[in-house]
């Protein structure tokens, strides 16, 4: 802890050697651990290597609370969160195209139906107690089983069961204003 305290100060210093120190200490542990959420290794690296970049480019007002380690860690699960939200938004955009067709055809007021739901979607996610977001996105999103969920996050089946649970009950409030759209959406 004192070696990397003395590291991290060297680091907001502008001292590539300690940089590099960190980078080696870490990056192998940073990618395993972004391969238990995401399954693309080489997206893994890419994102680990985002976060050095930016470690690097915010050296000078870098503020850490925790341990760097913890900080690295919490950084690439955010990340690989957001890299599955974007990869979901794709999905759905690409179903929505594959259903209704192109640009030219698109009903001008689907498409911002669609959109402002989506938005409210992802805001609701955000608003969401980070255990039960991070299941809800590996179960819903992912299409992970309650027992993968599990095992991954070292957890039972019954937290990731309550986890779930409460996710969809606090997104059911969160939604309640679209409730009429969102049926609509699936019986029209």
């Amino acid at each position: 802890m004192q070696q990397e305290s003395c590291l991290l100060a060297e680091l907001k210093n502008g001292d590539k050697e300690a940089f590099s120190l960190l980078f080696k200490k870490y990056y192998r542990d940073l990618v395993l651990f972004g391969g238990t959420l995401l399954p693309d290794r080489s997206l893994c690296e890419d994102i680990v290597q985002n976060i050095f970049t930016q470690l690097w480019e915010d050296r000078n007002t870098l503020n850490i609370g925790t341990s760097l380690k913890s900080y690295l860690l919490r950084s690439v699960q955010n990340a690989c969160i957001d890299e599955i939200r974007h990869s979901q938004s794709v999905r759905e955009y690409e179903k929505y195209m594959n259903t209704y067709g192109n640009y030219g055809s698109m009903n001008t007021g689907d498409y911002i139906l669609y959109s402002d739901l989506h938005d409210n979607l992802e805001n609701a996610l955000n608003k969401l107690p980070k255990e039960c977001k991070l299941v809800f996105v590996m179960s819903r999103l992912n299409g992970m089983k309650y027992k993968e969920i599990a095992q991954q996050l070292e957890v039972s089946e019954r937290t990731v069961e309550v986890r779930i649970g409460k996710a969809i009950g606090l997104l059911k409030l969160y939604l309640k204003d679209f409730l009429p759209l969102i049926l609509a959406l699936l019986y029209t």
